[in-house]
């Protein structure tokens, strides 16, 4: 499993590493750092349950075994006019 970190929307509000420091690593200012994580075996109930507290939704769960062939940064999506 892994969380997808969408870092455009992390207000800082830390409640994911309230639950899992360990899982959820923040800079300075209290917010989530670049790139999805890979969260190891056993370790799935807790970093549910912190990637579900974010109150901005900045964290997906994937629950697909994970692929080296993906980007571990997922780039911001284009507006067309």
């Amino acid at each position: 499993m892994r969380i997808i970190v969408q870092n455009a929307k992390c207000q800082g509000h830390a409640r994911c590493a309230a639950h899992a420091p360990h899982i959820f690593k923040l800079d300075d200012a209290g917010y989530i750092l670049a790139g999805n994580i890979e969260v190891a075996e056993g370790e799935e109930l807790t970093a549910s349950r912190g990637a579900r507290s974010c109150p901005e939704r900045a964290l997906k769960l994937d629950r697909q075994p994970c692929s080296t062939s993906e980007p571990d940064v997922i780039p911001p999506r284009v507006r067309r006019a």
